[in-house]
């Protein structure tokens, strides 16, 4: 194995993670519903229809993004295994990453462009999204296939250490608390202003810088191996359609892709909605879900290291299903809690840990589960779409996974929606994830732990 390859590989994690745990759940979502929420109270709406129109719009940007990520991943896939060439793909997606992160920052806290925002916000997303794919599509040629799992994991565990460096960085130096000074007692560096929330709007430019800084060893270090050939793109889409098409003669990729479609739409829901359940159940300020971000992402480090670790001694699919207990498990028990019981036992009224009652200590338990269980079922997924195809159509089976995960990324925020207006209920509406989970572990009874070494034909 090539070291210097692998670790040029990790660095794109460690680069890209922030866009994930700085801007998409801990720090600029919040501020976003926040600015958003206001912003409609000024407008004459109530408390409860301004965040609901905040949701709404930044679920529908969320969901813009999506689908332009769904139409195309494996288009771009196809075209880009044609030509033997992942690089230049690569370079370009990571401009659309930099120039939608960088533009957060015009997100000011009084007449709020929000459109603009969400807009720029998706151009970000599709960025990382499709930066994502063409990086993984070269998995299979960094290490042989039984040290696979190990590479993604450990891969995983340096992004999410990396994320949690950045939102530290970010916590201590830049976003300001409401005393105006940052977590460690400081003013903003650079002069930035609290009054006008520069600190926290920083994060957009924060994350854009260092995504070109840690982005050079990637760019240094890993070289495409294959050769060159011509785009052909009427022939790398007539064997897209082929690809498709053999889905029906191929169980356990079919039953893969349908299983990771529900476990990965579930997890991106606990990840979206986290920070809004933490917010307005349990009331948490900005500075205290970056706290908690942290708590998050240091478990996610530890957790998906050791799980690549599970994943070379038990196989992928092993460690799947265990993280996708765990995650049923916390999804149930943030239906049974609120501010002040937990499954209908009245929690205690004093603090017990630093401030923090026991709601606020159980969902910090949570996060820790969410973001280990989370890293490793993302760690694990990508081993076994690894053994799901090969070298040659690693990028167009790596967009047709891009595909199965974004084809159904409406669902559990729209049924989270559904739910909870009919219920009436924000922690009744977390119960489809329950099922959607559930679901995506049953499916897994048809994917061979082995996979399709022979890939597509």
């Amino acid at each position: 194995m090539n070291r210097k390859r692998i670790w040029g590989w990790w660095f794109f994690d460690w680069a890209s993670q922030p866009y994930h745990t700085l801007l998409l759940t801990f720090i600029f979502s919040i501020y976003f519903a926040e600015v958003a929420k206001r912003h409609y109270i000024a407008l004459g709406e109530s408390s409860t229809l301004a965040g609901a129109h905040a949701q709404a719009l930044w679920g529908y940007g969320l969901s813009a993004a999506g689908i332009i990520i769904a139409v195309f991943a494996p288009i771009l896939g196809a075209i880009a295994d044609s030509s033997g060439r992942r690089m230049p793909w690569v370079w370009f997606f990571s401009g659309l990453y930099v120039i939608g992160a960088a533009g957060l920052w015009w997100l000011m806290p009084t007449q709020p462009a929000l459109l603009q925002a969400v807009v720029l916000f998706g151009i970000g997303l599709i960025g990382v999204e499709f930066a994502t794919i063409f990086t993984n599509a070269q998995l299979p040629g960094l290490a042989p296939r039984d040290e696979i799992g190990r590479v993604s994991g450990s891969g995983y565990a340096f992004g999410y250490l990396g994320g949690v460096v950045a939102l530290a960085l970010m916590l201590a130096l830049f976003a300001e608390t409401p005393s105006g000074r940052t977590l460690i007692g400081i003013p903003p560096l650079f002069g930035l202003d609290p009054a006008l929330r520069e600190g926290t709007r920083f994060v957009g430019p924060f994350t854009a810088i260092w995504y070109v800084v840690f982005m050079i060893p990637f760019f240094l270090w890993v070289k495409e191996t294959g050769p060159r050939r011509p785009i052909r793109i009427r022939p790398a889409l007539s064997e897209l359609w082929a690809l498709i098409r053999s889905l029906r003669h191929r169980r356990s990729l079919a039953a893969w892709l349908l299983s990771s479609m529900f476990s990965r739409d579930a997890l991106n829901a606990l990840y979206g909605f986290g920070g809004v359940y933490a917010g307005t159940v349990l009331g948490w300020p900005v500075f205290l879900a970056g706290v908690f971000g942290v708590v998050s992402a240091i478990s996610a480090a530890i957790i998906s290291w050791l799980g690549g670790r599970a994943d070379r001694a038990f196989g992928p699919r092993s460690v799947i299903i265990a993280c996708i207990l765990a995650l049923t498990a916390v999804c149930t028990l943030l239906v049974g809690m609120d501010r002040n019981s937990v499954f209908g036992m009245p929690a205690p009224a004093e603090p017990l840990f630093a401030g923090l009652r026991l709601p606020d200590l159980i969902f910090f338990a949570c996060g820790a589960v969410i973001g280990g269980a989370g890293g490793a079922l993302q760690a694990a997924s990508r081993t076994m779409m690894v053994r799901h195809t090969t070298k040659a159509r690693a990028t167009e089976g790596f967009g047709l996974y891009a595909l199965s995960g974004k084809v159904t990324a409406f669902l559990a925020p729209f049924l989270i929606a559904v739910t909870t207006d009919l219920s009436g209920n924000q922690r009744v509406g977390f119960v489809p994830l329950i099922v959607i989970f559930l679901l995506a572990l049953v499916l897994l009874r048809w994917v061979n732990a082995e996979g399709e070494s022979e890939g597509p034909t």
